[in-house]
């Protein structure tokens, strides 16, 4: 299915789950649908499966958000006493739309429990009380982890999911098409096609431990690993230690639930020299979630470190905040220098983080979906360095190879049915839905858009959401502008990057060369 597609049927209002390999666009089309839903004053709630996860996307966790916190089970009396906590019921009744990231990591009796306290709270006794309910994640990544002595239940066995009943999106385009063989082994690993071709073409990746870059990320599958490399590398440093440590504001639930899933520690020890990677989003700075660079010094005036971009970009870095709130209301937050040491980092940490260049060990992988997860963090096959790999690395979970088929089959049904109907009738049925949750008809005026000029909208109001709109660009940027699009970032990404319109970015790809 096109990313076109699947944003109509969002729009639609029936409940869907959004799949799709590294690259298909899934957060692209969640951002779109985030935004149609704002024009439109629709109220939705975007959460995710694990903390980490809930930091990339800026939402909550689904069971803070739910407030079922840590439960597996629930009684009638507990259901009772969440459902009558008044932050847990203000934002379940209010939400018209509610989008759960890498469901993948979500335990099906989780994604059960979720189900019962909205259709408690709602007073409905339709699934989640009739709230449009947006599934999105590729169950070829990570699954839930099981606690000791109980078998996991992937989120598409519960009951929740087969009483919501989602229509299938499978995304098929690849936007990240720079390596074809690279792709390639990618889909072999996820249609369990993976075979000696393959591996030899991993083979060629293998380096020794003489051959370690210094200056590269290297992705473990164990904790033990990771604070080991990170302690002994920044203790090879000369000089004096700096440490950063957290501030948090708000209940200590809401405060542990932010500090588990930042990828920033609570006591941030660095020297000048340190390896580091950037754990936030600030497009007037220049960096993303994942950017790599070296602490070159530290601020005279503010204390806070200077780091130097893998782009050559250097960014004097400042305390961000990660909250949980509602609207305009915070309940929580934790403030941190947005950095991490990252000579080394785990690989369930890793997911949601693209990086350039890696080195992988996976020969010690125990779990299903580690390798995958580790080697689509890559950009290129030129960008993986790996230390080892043991037999069960690109082992895919015999469920999930088997579900995925009925996966591909429902979207191509759902496909099929949808370009049956009148683009009328589309337009009637988005109307509905915009009118069932409440929101405001307001056209998209794509004609107006073509026709209007700069002096028409004030040009403060431009650069607020765009620092840098209509700006000359430097040399530096232009520099810049190509290393990110021969790395194959997508133009979404360098105008967040630039804080430039996306179509500014493609305009200067063209005047550059770089695309027809």
């Amino acid at each position: 299915m096109i990313q076109e597609q699947a944003f109509a049927l969002l729009k639609s209002g029936v409940n869907v789950f959004l799949t799709g390999e590294a690259g298909s666009g899934k957060t692209h089309i969640i951002n779109q649908y985030t935004d149609y839903l704002r024009l439109h004053e629709i109220d939705f709630a975007v959460t995710a499966s694990t903390g980490i996860a809930a930091t990339h996307i800026h939402g909550m966790t689904i069971h803070s958000w739910s407030g079922i916190g840590v439960h597996q089970e629930l009684d009638d009396d507990e259901l009772r006493h969440i459902a009558e906590n008044r932050y847990v019921a203000k934002r379940i009744k209010k939400a018209k739309v509610l989008i759960i990231d890498e469901v993948s990591m979500l335990d099906g009796k989780v994604l059960t429990l979720v189900e019962r306290v909205c259709r408690k709270v709602r007073k409905l006794k339709v699934p989640f009380g009739g709230l449009q309910v947006v599934l999105v994640g590729d169950f070829f990544q990570l699954p839930p982890v099981a606690k000791k002595g109980t078998a996991i239940e992937f989120a598409f066995d519960s009951d929740a999911w087969r009483g919501l009943m989602p229509v299938v999106c499978y995304l098929t385009e690849q936007h990240r098409q720079e390596d074809k063989k690279f792709l390639d082994i990618l889909s072999a690993i996820r249609g369990n096609t993976f075979d000696e071709m393959h591996f030899e073409s991993l083979s060629e990746r293998i380096i020794s431990q003489e051959e370690l870059p210094d200056d590269m990320t290297r992705l473990f599958s164990h904790n033990i690993n990771v604070d080991t490399i990170n302690m002994r590398e920044l203790q090879k440093l000369p000089g004096k230690t700096k440490l950063f440590v957290m501030a948090t504001r708000g209940p200590e639930t809401l405060t542990d639930a932010l500090i588990r899933g930042c990828l920033s520690p609570e006591r941030l020890e660095l020297k000048e020299g340190a390896a580091v990677m950037f754990t936030k989003n600030n497009a007037n700075q220049g960096f993303v979630n994942g950017t790599l660079g070296i602490v070159v010094g530290f601020s005279a005036g503010t204390h806070y470190p200077i780091v130097k971009t893998s782009d050559g970009v250097r960014i004097e870095t400042e305390p961000m905040e990660w909250t949980i709130a509602e609207g305009d209301e915070v309940f929580a937050k934790i403030t941190q220098v947005p950095l991490r040491l990252a000579w080394a980092m785990t690989i369930h940490k890793s997911q949601g983080v693209s990086l350039d260049s890696a080195v992988i060990d996976l020969s010690q992988t125990f779990e299903y979906g580690q390798g995958y997860v580790a080697l689509s963090r890559v950009r290129t096959l030129a960008g993986i360095h790996l230390l080892g790999v043991n037999a069960r690395a690109f082992q895919v979970h015999p469920l999930v190879s088997a579900k995925d088929e009925q996966f591909r089959k429902a979207s191509l049904l759902a496909e099929k049915e949808y370009n049956l109907l009148s683009q009328e009738r589309i337009e009637e049925i988005e109307k509905n839905f915009i009118v069932l949750c409440e929101g405001k008809q307001k056209k998209e005026k794509k004609e107006k858009k073509k026709k209007e000029k700069v002096g028409e909208r004030p040009f403060g109001k431009i650069r607020e959401e765009y620092p840098k709109a209509y700006a000359k660009w430097t040399v530096e940027e232009d520099e810049r502008l190509k290393k990110l699009f021969h790395k194959g970032v997508q133009i979404r990404e360098m105008a967040e990057t630039f804080g430039r319109k996306q179509g500014a970015i493609s305009s200067r790809l063209k005047k550059l060369g770089l695309t027809s």
